[in-house]
């Protein structure tokens, strides 16, 4: 597996994808935080916190983890090297968890330099240092988790299709259904929206926004998670 995790992410850095990723990652929520004159725009927000990253970082997120996942498989069914990578005396699932991991450990490079926002904020406060570090750091592991279901998913999808685009749109597609899907289907059914809303990512994601880390909030990303994963590895085994 660590074979494999590092031969993908080298190769996210021997091409303009990494740097791409992290620097529009990195502009997108700079210019909407600090420059745009909006309601994301924490100076003039009135109040110390990071709650607008951590509101624009799952959409942001939902296009750029496809925008790296869709090569992850698609590109090795294209050029034909999948059969190579198959018949390795690799296991599937060594070959499965070893892309997922280069994708999300791409994703967390791309989020530490957001660090220096905590410093920003730290200093901002009034008095200085009044940061709730409890929902900061609650939020970044939600955002952690996030990306990894985002990550999941756009995997599976990319073993999908030899062609990358349509591996991005299948990926943007259900992760936006995941995240936001639920929770516009749960406002046409007032009765049981909260019911449903828990079967989207953004209730589990708010919910450990909030600072408290429940299990079961990180149950449902897991599943999620290894749910895709599963059955990438089994779309493999078909091969």
């Amino acid at each position: 597996m660590l074979t494999i995790l590092k031969k993908e992410f080298n190769s996210f850095f021997a091409s303009p994808i990494a740097f791409l990723v992290i620097g529009i990652f990195l502009l997108i929520s700079g210019l909407f935080l600090w420059v745009f004159n909006d309601d994301f725009n924490i100076l003039n927000a009135g109040f110390a916190d990071l709650n607008s990253f951590f509101y624009l970082a799952p959409w942001i997120l939902l296009f750029l983890i496809p925008a790296i996942t869709m090569k992850t498989f698609a590109n090795e069914f294209q050029s034909g090297t999948i059969e190579i990578l198959i018949t390795r005396p690799i296991a599937n699932w060594s070959i499965v968890l070893g892309k997922f991991f280069a994708v999300l450990l791409l994703i967390i490079v791309a989020i530490i330099p957001t660090i220096i926002y905590c410093y920003s904020i730290y200093q901002l406060g009034n008095p200085t240092g009044n940061i709730d570090y409890g929902s900061t750091i609650a939020s970044y592991v939600g955002t952690l988790f996030l990306a990894s279901s985002y990550a999941s998913i756009g995997v599976f999808t990319s073993t999908l299709s030899k062609n990358q685009i349509v591996a991005f749109l299948l990926a943007f597609f259900i992760n936006f259904i995941f995240y936001y899907g639920f929770d516009a289907i749960a406002n046409l059914f007032e009765s049981s929206s909260y019911t449903v809303k828990l079967f989207g990512m953004n209730e589990h994601f708010k919910s450990i926004s909030r600072g408290v880390i429940d299990t079961r909030d990180i149950l449902y990303f897991l599943s999620i998670t290894i749910f895709f994963l599963f059955i990438t590895k089994q779309q493999l085994t078909n091969e």
